[in-house]
């Protein structure tokens, strides 16, 4: 059995922090000395290269952009430029569907095994959240129980949609009851719309600038409507890029779920309490703006970091990240945020 887990034997030491990696002062920022883990950052292996390959998949026509360049080494050396001691890594995008089911259980289980293997060679720096071959609910459970089980895989990557199938919709109700039976971290990470107006406006050309937060946002909305969260409340959800659009569409969602469910055209849900249960990472660019309008509606026990490492070139996120522990060092954010959260997030598990 291979075993990704260093995060909770190895003691928390110091690091360089990121404002100083990025040529700013140390010495206004309190930067804290235990495990400080990035939650949204990537691996392109082989495995999943071959595998896009064999599915026919191109990652630049499906996203508008090329699969960044990855090694182990290179991810280490920002995490110790950046003072990160401890990343999840989960699959990048695009996700791994074209209808074969059978081709997509054997490409997420070739992914989750040499993530596994990655996570044995560096125990103490990496941890995965396993691949599903979604929307394949019997392939998806098949691996759940496998990844968990044997590659102890730290939870579970789910993308927004797969072939147009949304998290929330009721042919994946088995695969959320199997979650929460496992107390599982739930990673989610967006997924292109099945119909874009591809070539048509700025938006539809490359994914990242709009269709990454906005359907990450339908699927949320998804979730909340079917009262997901609800009925399977011991799922660690982590919604990616400052909560994408939500901050804006919680309160009409809200009102609009309400009078749905007046109508009789929905069953009333209660969007207050699973919106509770979500957590955030701030992979993106959480300042100025965007970590002011998250607290909106959450609190900062439910933010953790992530980077999105590699798809933002090092420097580019050193810097990001330079501003962004400057705000928390002033907020006194900065452990809740880099460690104690993320530890909670992690911890929750069955393997800690």
């Amino acid at each position: 059995m291979l075993a990704c887990l260093g995060l909770g034997t190895m003691p928390g030491g110091a690091s360089v922090t990121s404002a100083k990696a990025a040529g700013t002062k140390q010495a206004a920022l309190t930067f804290p000395t235990g495990r400080k883990v990035d939650v949204h950052s990537h691996a392109i292996l082989p495995a999943y290269t071959r595998g896009m390959e064999e599915m026919g998949i191109d990652p630049v026509a499906e996203e508008g952009y090329p699969l960044p360049k990855w090694t182990a080494e290179a991810h280490l050396d920002f995490m110790a430029q950046a003072g990160i001691d401890y990343s999840i890594l989960s699959l990048p995008t695009p996700h791994i569907y074209n209808g074969d089911k059978r081709l997509a259980r054997k490409v997420a289980r070739n992914i989750n095994e040499e993530m596994a293997a990655l996570c044995q060679k560096f125990p103490d720096k990496f941890g995965f959240v396993a691949t599903l071959p979604f929307p394949d609910a019997d392939g998806s459970l098949e691996e759940i129980r496998y990844s968990l089980g044997e590659l102890k895989a730290l939870g579970v990557k789910v993308p927004s949609n797969a072939g147009g199938v949304y998290l929330g919709a009721p042919q994946l109700d088995e695969v959320f009851a199997e979650l929460h039976r496992q107390r599982a971290l739930v990673i989610l990470h967006p997924s292109p719309a099945r119909q874009l107006p591809r070539g048509k406006v700025v938006t539809g050309k490359v994914m990242a600038l709009f269709e990454y937060p906005s359907d990450t946002t339908r699927a949320v909305l998804n979730i909340l409507a079917n009262g997901t969260l609800e009925r399977y409340s011991d799922i660690r959800l982590v919604v990616p890029h400052c909560g994408s659009f939500l901050p804006y569409m919680k309160s009409r969602a809200k009102a609009m779920f309400a009078m749905l469910a007046g109508l009789g055209m929905m069953e009333a849900v209660d969007v207050e309490a699973s919106t509770r249960r979500l957590y955030f990472d701030l992979a993106g660019d959480p300042m100025p703006e965007e970590m002011d309008m998250l607290l909106k509606i959450t609190d900062e026990a439910h933010i953790v970091y992530g980077s999105d490492y590699p798809y933002v070139p090092a420097p580019i996120l050193l810097k990001k990240k330079a501003a962004l522990d400057a705000a928390l060092s002033e907020r006194g954010e900065m452990t809740r945020v880099y460690v104690g959260n993320a530890e909670k997030l992690i911890e929750t598990s069955k393997f800690f």
